[in-house]
């Protein structure tokens, strides 16, 4: 047999019924190989994140916390932290943040989400993949909010009852136009990155004053 290596071009394998036990053994078995494994009631799928998605999610990352710095929101970053609920799904977001629940997690080494609560906020980057799977594990999980960045346009996804729907407002910052927030990212490859970071905050204290 012929093992076909998971690089570019092939960036994306999916695999259907696979068992709870064989994802959380691909999870220790692949955790050091950088690939980002979402599992979705025996569905999983297995990505090599690119040089483009990696960026944009630092991009996208960045401008969350200069967002929480200008309108004083405090946040509580776990990045590409594993989530599950047992038996059923589990993902790693592009980055995750807490912000109403920051004293539930706070300084814990180890989450169990039969009693802690999810991040607030999740953040996905659609360059080179969809998000459609991830989402079904956010709302099992009960994430309040997910941004959807597809290199286009910044989408907000918010959850009511079991189910997300598009929002044009963010409940964490609810003072400015996310999606807006677009236009910098789409230029993140062509402006020096502590350049568009000093633009994009100029930005934003412009929104709320």
């Amino acid at each position: 047999m012929i093992a076909t290596p998971l690089t570019s071009p092939i960036e994306i394998i999916h695999l259907s019924g696979i068992s709870w036990q064989t994802y959380e053994t691909l999870l220790e078995e692949l955790g050091d190989r950088h690939l980002r494994l979402t599992y979705n009631r025996g569905t999983l799928e297995i990505m090599a994140p690119s040089p483009e998605h990696e960026f944009g999610k630092e991009v996208l990352g960045r401008f969350v916390e200069t967002l929480a710095e200008e309108l004083e929101v405090q946040i509580y970053p776990l990045g590409s932290t594993t989530f599950k609920r047992p038996e059923l799904s589990g993902a790693e977001p592009d980055k995750c943040f807490y912000i109403r629940n920051i004293g539930a997690v706070r300084g814990k080494k180890r989450l169990n989400f039969s009693q802690d609560p999810a991040p607030d906020l999740m953040i996905e980057i659609d360059v080179t993949s969809s998000s459609t799977n991830r989402l079904q594990v956010y709302a099992d999980l009960g994430v309040a909010e997910v941004w959807i960045y597809d290199g286009d346009s910044l989408v907000i996804q918010q959850l009511q009852n079991g189910a997300y729907i598009t929002s044009q407002t963010s409940q964490f910052f609810p003072n400015v136009p996310i999606s807006d927030i677009a236009g910098f990212l789409q230029q993140a490859e062509t402006i020096d990155y502590l350049e568009l970071v000093k633009a994009f905050r100029n930005w934003v204290r412009s929104q709320i004053r």
